[in-house]
């Protein structure tokens, strides 16, 4: 490792703590940073209110948009591996789609008050149901994507299968959205805005597992994806089985995309924005460096993102999404203006 990749994974890890302590002080009620320690350390008193809102609250929230952040991060840096194509992102095989259809059937085509399907025979109501049907619909256009690319050997055919599937789905949420009653389009538009906040503690466990559970996979593939990235004959001779790679490869970011729509929306653009970003802060697209770059750059920005839409103050809160296409837009323009010039993924 150069002493410039060095410096810039030291400067994200410092970066990533001051932003994580900056998404902990910030919101409607002022915090002082030695309340915050406190806290932190368990110091404070328990029933202190301001330590209340930190533990319950700002802390849970800056661990979602943490784990999202990178989740999203690597799942982008992965499909752009997989496919060479510098616009594909961790949503590109119709997960997010597939995760909206599965929100839209239960807020517009049932509501929560009135929810009489499989939601009470599963025990599941409110957010828990919306949850699990993201992840449902996420999982089943991602089954059927696999299903036909295990017969294809084009990655540039099954990344434009992914897409046609995405189209499709969002039609039919669009006749659902045309269809549903005024008073129910209220809660699917709060979830469309996408929120790092609807992560408590009795489900961080679980999310956190899940993302774990992917980016320990991408750390596992680096070796592979290096391969990948200078193409299938080259994989192939350097001992890569190129099939199985890709398959574990589109697994890795689905799971990753999946969860993190399901928990907290559909997030825009970190997938597309932070690969390029970091490859550009590294000087490098050598995976044994991106991935770690990836997770932290990833964080770092969505720990911001969801900072600067807190600071109306009480003015009220801007959207997630909108924030984050503030960031991300500049970036694609970047990237298709460099792609004009004949700059590649390399």
């Amino acid at each position: 490792m150069s002493t410039r990749m060095a410096a810039v994974l030291g400067a994200l890890m410092a970066s990533l703590l001051a932003a994580f302590v900056a998404a902990l002080l910030v919101g409607s009620t002022s915090v002082p940073v030695s309340q915050v320690m406190g806290t932190l350390l368990r110091s404070g008193s328990r029933d202190d209110a301001i330590g209340i809102v930190i533990e319950t609250i700002r802390l849970p929230r800056a661990l979602t948009a943490t784990l999202a952040g990178a989740a999203l991060g690597i799942a982008g840096l992965q499909m752009q591996t997989l496919f060479r194509n510098p616009l594909a992102d961790p949503f590109a095989l119709g997960i997010s789609s597939g995760a909206t259809l599965g929100v839209a059937l239960v807020t517009l085509g049932t509501g929560y008050g009135v929810t009489a399907g499989f939601g009470p025979a599963l025990g599941l109501r409110g957010d828990s149901l919306i949850i699990v049907a993201a992840f449902a619909g996420s999982s089943a256009v991602l089954g059927l994507v696999l299903l036909v690319s295990s017969r294809i050997a084009s990655p540039a055919t099954v990344l434009v299968l992914g897409l046609m599937c995405g189209y499709a789905v969002s039609a039919v949420v669009t006749v659902l959205v045309g269809a549903s009653q005024p008073e129910r389009l209220q809660q699917w538009a709060q979830w469309g805005f996408g929120s790092f906040s609807g992560v408590p503690w009795s489900r961080l466990t679980l999310f956190s597992a899940a993302i774990g559970i992917g980016l320990c996979s991408a750390c596992a593939m680096t070796k592979q994806l290096n391969a990948l990235l200078l193409g299938d004959h080259y994989a192939r001779s350097m001992g890569v089985s190129v099939g199985r790679a890709r398959i574990l490869a589109m697994l890795g970011a689905s799971l990753l995309g999946a969860v993190v729509t399901a928990f907290c929306g559909p997030i825009a653009f970190l997938g597309i924005a932070i690969p390029h970003l970091c490859r550009g802060l590294l000087g490098s697209s050598d995976h044994r460096v991106l991935v770690p770059g990836v997770i932290l750059l990833g964080a770092v920005v969505a720990l911001g993102a969801q900072i600067a839409s807190l600071l109306p103050g009480d003015a009220g809160i801007l959207p997630l999404n909108a924030v984050l296409s503030m960031i991300g837009a500049p970036v694609v323009i970047f990237i298709l203006l460099s792609r004009r010039r004949g700059a590649v993924i390399r």
